[in-house]
């Protein structure tokens, strides 16, 4: 029984006359009868619940409205032109599936407004209501368009925008575990870009790359340990601050010295993909899941490694201790200090990691505040993610899905504005934080200093 249902229970005593003797003698009442107990649901549940189904309601709405501007049919390409195998090209008649997703929507909606979506239905409703309106605006997007929405480009794509995010995520995640709050994950990803630029640049080496962005991952890190930690800075503030100081770094190292030599100093290698043998041909999810660089990979298997630390080792324990009662870890002889640093020294590891994406999986070059904000939308992953792993990394890909949506749309020559477009994945990441994820608690000492007493 959940906290936020509401049911009566009736529980019969089974104890016989025996049972009532031992309650007379005990000065119990006996003749008071079947005992009932109510399950009342709680504020904070019910607030979420009627959001998310208004919420849905209003996306249904707004596919009511586009039903009568579907002309012809969507077109969805499951390969695209490269593709060994082509698979068939699935063509839905436009206004129809639209009208039907609409239909779905409002029905999910309103399962959550009325309080029958409960339990396991409030996940059921709220995937059908979240899957139907996709499908209602990519087939509106796509219906009568000269070129077929090319889905696998699509699942690619978002591998690839997710990858620093997930990255950036983790480190987030590690760092607030243990009780530190990163904001400065968008300052991370600026030094390590510059750095993997240079030193691969100087070197034309990916390795020395991706190696010298981690240790900028972790010096940046070290800075937000040394001011959280040993001087006890407010670390919101911290952040900020740290964010402020890579950005005039990184701007002045490019405009001093990168710029006046690119050639030399902003030339550096490019990731190439790296196809696995046999998976790298299973048509449509090969070349998704398959053909991707070395960051990528190592972006899953990272989420993997960050969940096997925190839950399946001595040191996670207690880096969750010291993130949730450093005072009791104290006192058993854990070192709050030092459990403190070492997650977010790790945490830099990461963010280090996907700084360097963003210079080498694209031009290998470096650019102003090159990270466009990216930092922050990983940090809200980490909240949508509920300080978990796994969960952090699918809000990171649920981040990636909508930005590359939004760049497909552009191709599609869609009514909708291009400004609204480039938007929309931070409309969706603040729509997702404020009204679909509820109230959800941090580690307890997280963003608290400790003094040892």
């Amino acid at each position: 029984m959940t906290a936020d249902e509401t049911r009566t229970r009736t529980v019969e005593d089974g104890g016989g006359d025996q049972n009532a003797d031992n309650s007379a003698a005990a000065g119990v009442p006996t003749d008071v009868g079947p005992i009932e107990f109510t399950r009342v649901e709680a504020p904070a549940a019910r607030r979420q619940r009627l959001t998310t189904g208004s919420l849905i309601c209003l996306v249904g709405v707004l596919l009511l409205i586009l039903v009568p501007f579907t002309h012809g049919s969507a077109r969805f390409a499951l390969s695209d032109a490269f593709d060994p195998v082509q698979l068939p090209t699935i063509v839905l008649p436009g206004m129809p599936i639209v009208l039907i997703c609409a239909l779905l929507c409002l029905a999910s909606g309103a399962a959550f407004l009325t309080g029958r979506a409960r339990g396991r239905m409030e996940a059921v409703a709220g995937t059908v209501g979240g899957v139907a309106f996709l499908i209602g605006f990519l087939t509106w997007a796509a219906a009568g368009r000269d070129l077929p929405f090319p889905v696998s480009n699509q699942f690619a794509g978002t591998l690839a925008v997710a990858t620093p995010l997930v990255l950036g995520a983790l480190a987030g995640v590690l760092g607030e575990r243990a009780g530190v709050i990163n904001v400065s994950i968008e300052g991370q990803f600026l030094v390590a870009a510059l750095a993997a630029a240079i030193v691969g640049s100087l070197t034309q080496s990916v390795f020395w790359a991706i190696v010298a962005a981690a240790i900028a991952g972790v010096g940046m890190g070290a800075l937000l340990a040394l001011f959280a930690i040993k001087y006890l800075v407010n670390q919101v503030v911290l952040g900020v601050v740290l964010n402020m100081l890579a950005t005039g770094i990184t701007g002045f190292i490019f405009d001093q010295l990168v710029e006046p030599n690119q050639a030399t100093l902003n030339s550096a290698p490019v990731l190439e993909k790296i196809a696995i043998p046999g998976l790298s041909k299973i048509p449509f999810f090969g070349p998704v899941l398959f053909d991707q660089n070395v960051l990528a990979y190592l972006a899953g298997i990272s989420v993997v490694v960050v969940w096997l630390l925190l839950f399946k080792t001595k040191w996670g324990l207690r880096v969750r201790a010291v993130g949730e009662h450093p005072r009791a870890a104290d006192t058993v002889g854990i070192s709050v200090v030092g459990m403190r640093w070492s997650a977010v020294l790790a945490g830099g590891l990461f963010a280090g990691l996907g700084g360097a994406f963003f210079t080498l999986a694209s031009t290998g070059a470096f650019s102003k505040e090159f990270t466009v904000g990216n930092g922050f939308i990983a940090l809200a992953a980490v909240i949508m993610g509920r300080w978990h792993p796994v969960w952090a990394a699918i809000m990171a890909l649920f981040f990636g899905f909508v930005t590359q949506m939004a760049s497909q749309l552009q191709t599609l020559s869609t009514p909708v504005p291009s400004q609204f477009l480039l938007m929309l994945p931070y409309v969706a990441t603040v729509i997702a934080v404020a009204g679909l994820i509820g109230r959800v608690r941090a580690p307890a000492a997280d963003g608290v200093p400790y003094e040892k007493a």
